[in-house]
């Protein structure tokens, strides 16, 4: 079953490779990191020291992920110093980002292709003790390759969607002859499952996970780092200040086609704020120019933030930089071309629009603004956040609009009671705090196995 897999793997790559392609031109996607998903260079592993002991692997898959395995991966590093610490993305966006949020791991590298070659050069390169997956992406070869090495392996924040839950039971009725004893083999290798939920943990038991080894964690999302401020940040708070720029709209993490969506709800509320601004973030680098054409069709005159002489995340800025950018009175809109420090600029947000929610896109994190005590205000398409979302509208801490036009006005209500505004941000924020601890609970797992796995290998184990 694994060969006639791989075949299909092949015949599905084959399929996509003129999309890879493309991508790779237009975008630097795919083509640029290929070497590694092959397992055929690991150029940030090369020259590591010596390490004792296998080394973690921590995957997270893209930007979400990493942010919530922040405080994991730093507790991890400072818990077993000696292990190497890499971290693994699968996305460029999610690899720049482990980049910027985890300096003190040892290296960040692209996850492999789940072919057999790949995945044994993978782990030749990374020599690990455990394999620390977030979220739940369960790839047959890379799970039967870590059994082989008998490298434990444990799922973390644990999600299985309604609709990917409905999307696999397709799939095995249609191909269950086949599906269905590789789920369940490949299933039966992770020592353990620690699910976001009730719900997720009997999603991922009826796919052929080992009911004892499935249990509910939380989610670590909630546990995520409150970012610093970004010089970014600091240039637009006093240049909104200065120019009594009020109120400032975010619209983070915004998908493709929900850019005009966003523009119409900040075009509701523009109606009763004249000196509105609205800070615009594009989920992914390829949407950052169509955002601009999509800005430039309403007529609205925008900055880019890759335009201005403003040092980005973790660059020093030069002394001798030139004049300070300048914000000009007619400038309404700011787009955020760029990566990681969207969580910065919700802390200067009067109100906010988590993006991936008014199109089918499932939704996105909303515990970054609320962690900063703002309402997360987000559309109908959440299923990706069920749960979370779900926790607070009954909290009466976030707001579910059905469109663009009522993102708007739920604004404007907002602004219009100052009063409740505040109440409903405490009640955001507090939601937020009262749900930590999944990161705690996953260091007494990970500790577990890594102790067992000692005391099984002494003489010759992970040590």
């Amino acid at each position: 079953m694994y060969f006639v897999y791989s075949v299909l793997m092949g015949m599905a790559a084959l399929l996509l490779l003129p999309y890879w392609l493309v991508q790779g031109v237009r975008h630097g996607k795919y083509l640029s990191n290929l070497r590694e998903r092959l397992g055929l260079a690991y150029p940030t592993l090369d020259g590591l020291g010596a390490a004792s002991g296998g080394a973690i692997w921590l995957h997270a898959v893209s930007v979400g992920e990493v942010l919530s395995g922040v405080p994991l991966a730093r507790q991890l590093k400072e818990r077993y110093p000696g292990r190497r610490l890499i971290i693994s993305t699968t996305t460029l966006t999610g690899h720049v980002m482990a980049r910027q949020r985890m300096p003190f791991a040892d290296a960040v590298i692209y996850f492999p292709l789940d072919w057999d070659f790949a995945v044994r050069r993978a782990f030749r390169a990374v020599n690990p003790g455990i394999v620390v997956i977030l979220e739940t992406e369960i790839w047959p070869n890379f799970l039967r390759e870590a059994a082989r090495r008998g490298v434990p392996v444990v799922f973390l924040s644990g999600r299985v969607s309604l609709r990917s839950f409905a999307r696999f039971q397709r799939w095995i009725s249609r191909a269950g002859f086949l599906l269905r004893p590789l789920l369940r083999n490949a299933l039966a290798i992770p020592a353990a499952f620690l699910m976001q939920t009730e719900e997720d943990a009997e999603r991922i038991r009826a796919l052929g996970a080992p009911a004892e080894r499935v249990r509910v964690n939380g989610n670590l999302k909630y546990d995520q780092e409150l970012p610093q401020t970004t010089p970014l940040a600091d240039w637009l708070a006093k240049e909104l200040n200065a120019r009594g720029r009020r109120p400032v709209f975010v619209a983070g993490s915004v998908v493709a086609h929900e850019e005009p969506l966003a523009l119409i709800a900040f075009g509701t509320a523009q109606g009763e704020h004249s000196r509105a601004f609205l800070v615009l973030a594009p989920r992914k680098p390829e949407r950052f120019e169509p955002a601009a054409d999509f800005i430039r069709e309403s007529h609205r005159k925008f900055l880019r933030r890759s335009e201005l002489d403003v040092a980005a995340p973790g660059v020093q800025a030069e002394a001798d930089s030139g004049a300070q950018a300048v914000l000009a009175d007619d400038v309404t809109v700011l787009l955020l071309d760029s990566i990681g420090e969207l969580a910065s600029l919700y802390a200067l947000a009067d109100v906010v629009f988590v993006g991936g929610s008014l199109v089918p896109s499932g939704g996105h994190n909303i515990l970054e603004p609320a962690a900063f005590g703002k309402i997360p205000v987000f559309g109908p398409h959440t299923e990706n956040f069920a749960e979370m979302t779900g926790r607070f509208i009954e909290a009466g801490a976030a707001i579910r609009a059905e469109s663009p036009e009522d993102v708007g006005v739920a604004w404007i209500d907002l602004l219009k009671n100052p009063e409740k505004m505040n109440e409903m941000g405490a009640k955001a924020k507090r939601a937020a705090d009262e749900s930590r601890g999944a990161t705690a609970r996953a260091m007494g797992e990970i500790e577990r196995i890594l102790a067992a796995e000692k005391t099984a290998g002494a003489g010759g184990g992970l040590a």
